[in-house]
């Protein structure tokens, strides 16, 4: 499947042949119904108010996509970063109101994601400083072709943090699978050619510290490694 042009300017160059990617990168929060369990009560008061009904997204922009093999600076004060790993969707074809039965269709492939984000307490409109940090949003190691994998919800992710294995998670757990996933997100709004949809991101995401090394891993994709630093002060 063919994507459109890479819009310039970019970090790199963000494609693994014959796939170029958009540079459009969507978080799914919620998704994991442990993760909606531990807000508890949380979920009913201010300023959720109720569970939510649709799907909760949020952007990685430009700034913050990177390959694997790749150092993440971590700001001073903050003591580490949380490893949201999850699996990639990665848009073949323009999606918009598609139904979950076609859903397969629209996808061009999968891949990882390893989302580094800033903890906070609340999920409400989640703050940019937390989400949004240069080179955070690592991508990789590759594109595995849509066909190759029988059955993406039922695949089985790994984080690792240096040489021990911290934590595992099942996709088959999540609220929406992809195709409802799919779905659900595309009848308020267009995915394009080339965008990545994370599908979510478990409960109780492990956490990476300044001098840690860090891998997300997935069989039939591969494996997606980085690290973590001290932001360097600007004088």
């Amino acid at each position: 499947m063919n994507f459109h042009p890479m819009l310039p300017p970019f970090p790199l160059r963000f494609e693994f042949a014959p796939w170029r990617l958009s540079g459009v990168v969507y978080g799914t929060l919620l998704n994991d119904p442990q993760a909606l369990a531990a807000l508890g009560a949380a979920a009913s008061a201010p300023p959720y108010k109720a569970p939510p009904k649709a799907p909760v997204l949020y952007l990685k922009p430009r700034n913050t996509l990177r390959a694997g093999s790749t150092a993440v600076e971590l700001p001073a004060g903050d003591g580490a970063f949380e490893i949201g790993a999850a699996l990639g969707i990665v848009i073949g074809r323009s999606a918009c109101r598609v139904r979950a039965g076609d859903a397969a269709a629209h996808i061009a492939g999968w891949t990882l994601v390893a989302d580094l984000s800033l903890p906070q307490e609340s999920l409400y409109r989640p703050n940019v400083r937390f989400k949004a940090r240069d080179g955070s949003c690592l991508v990789g190691p590759r594109v595995v072709a849509a066909g190759a994998i029988a059955d993406p919800d039922a695949l089985a992710i790994e984080v690792s943090v240096g040489v021990e294995v911290v934590h595992r998670a099942q996709g088959g757990g999540m609220l929406r699978p992809v195709a409802q996933l799919l779905q659900d997100v595309t009848e308020f709004m267009t995915l394009a050619p080339g965008d990545i949809l994370m599908t979510g991101i478990a409960a109780s995401a492990p956490r990476c510290a300044a001098g840690q090394s860090f891998a997300v891993e997935c069989a039939p994709i591969g494996r997606l490694e980085g690290r973590v630093v001290a932001e360097e002060a600007v004088a």
